[in-house]
Parts: structure tokens; C-alpha cells; sequence
């Protein structure tokens, strides 16, 4: 192969990859979850939502999420939320990961709930032991941020992969809050959970449809 044709063959391969290169970020960027309304209607509605260690299904089959429950009871995985505004919002969060600890006890706390609290099997706590927790479920903009207490490491019949059920091992949260005005508020989880990336902070943690998204006050 003579100089010219070397490179044709090279500045071809160049140009073919940077456009696989675009397209893959473009297709990530443009593709955005569905939104999953609340259910019941102003001035109160309800979220059902839970985390899963796994998804189980590609891209990332390996990856941490949460789940929503539309209002025909269908878990879809997103995570972004419709709800009304000025409202009361009551959350159940059926957690079926298993404990992993808070970095920083301050987010072991309860705030922005309506009460100052959370409903954890059944007990009413305001304060959650740091080292109990999986997840957290947390809208900065509302000052909203509740701590989710983990399954047992010996717990029997725990779920892997999404969507679980109510007969597997989990812990169910349940706690409320108000939205205000509309707006489109960033939702997420504050314990880096994600294996594998650096810090525990990379992958679904940063991912809209997995451990963090948005709330839609409308």
C-alpha cells in the first residue's frame, strides 16, 4: 500500500471512529427515561418507589437503581417523577439493597419531612443509625433528605436483580413532604454506592433513570 493510500485507510478509520465515538454520546444524552406520575391527585398525592442492587437488564446490568410505580402498579425503571404543586407528597420506598453505611452520620438524619421523621417498618425514627443505611433518598432543593435502611447481610430470600417483590427481603420506608412552586428539582442518592467507579460516586450514581433524576412540580 503505497503513502497516499495508507493515509486514505487511516484518516477513514479516524473519521469512522469519531462518528461511532458521537454517536453513542449523542444516543446517551438523547435518550431520557419515561416521567412516572404520582398517584391520587391535589392536594395529596403518593410515590412508590424502590432500589434494587441490580437491574439486571443492558446497558447496565450490574448497576444499582431505583425503580418507579406508575399508577397501573407497573414498575418502570426511571426516575424521573411527576408531582403537583403546593402539595403533600407520601413517599414508600421498599428497599431491597443491603446496608453499605453513611461516609458522613449527617445524612443518617431525617429533614425536610413533614414531622421531621420517617416511618421505618412500622417504628417512626428521626434518626437512622449510619450504618444501617443502603441508600438515600434526597431533593437538595426542598431541604428533603431521608436515610433507607438496608436489608441484613443474613436476611433470607433477598433479591439480586429488578423488579423485586414484597416476599423478598426489604425494609419499607415511608415518610412525606411539601412541594412549592412548579419547577424541575434534581433528585438523587448521597451514598456512593457505585462499585467499581472512583470514589463510589461514578456510573448510576450520576445517571438520571438510576440513582438520581428529577422531580417534575407541575
Amino acid at each position: 500500500m503505497n503513502r497516499g493510500a495508507r493515509a486514505l485507510a487511516v484518516a477513514t478509520g479516524v473519521a469512522f471512529g469519531t462518528a461511532l465515538i458521537v454517536y453513542y454520546i449523542v444516543s446517551y444524552l438523547m435518550v431520557a427515561p419515561p416521567v412516572v406520575a404520582a398517584t391520587g391527585s391535589k392536594p395529596r398525592v403518593h410515590l412508590t418507589l424502590q432500589t434494587v442492587a441490580s437491574y439486571g437488564n443492558p446497558p447496565h446490568p450490574d448497576w444499582v437503581s431505583y425503580l418507579a410505580r406508575d399508577p397501573h402498579g407497573k414498575w418502570v425503571h426511571s426516575t424521573v417523577l411527576r408531582v403537583p404543586a403546593y402539595s403533600r407528597v407520601d413517599v414508600t420506598i421498599y428497599q431491597f439493597d443491603t446496608a453499605t453505611g453513611l461516609r458522613n452520620p449527617f445524612w443518617g438524619q431525617p429533614r425536610g419531612t413533614i414531622g421531621g421523621t420517617i416511618n421505618v417498618d412500622g417504628k417512626t425514627l428521626n434518626v437512622l443509625d449510619p450504618n444501617l443505611a443502603s441508600h438515600t433518598f434526597a431533593i437538595p432543593d426542598l431541604g428533603v433528605s431521608v436515610p433507607l435502611k438496608g436489608v441484613g447481610d443474613n436476611a433470607k430470600n433477598q433479591c439480586s436483580v429488578a423488579p423485586c417483590t414484597l416476599a423478598q427481603a426489604h425494609t419499607t420506608v415511608n415518610f412525606s413532604f411539601m412541594t412549592g412552586k412548579p419547577g424541575k428539582l434534581r433528585w438523587q442518592c448521597f451514598v456512593p454506592c457505585a462499585f467499581g467507579f472512583p470514589l463510589g460516586f461514578g456510573g448510576p450514581m450520576q445517571s438520571i433513570g438510576w440513582m438520581d433524576g428529577y422531580l417534575m412540580v407541575q
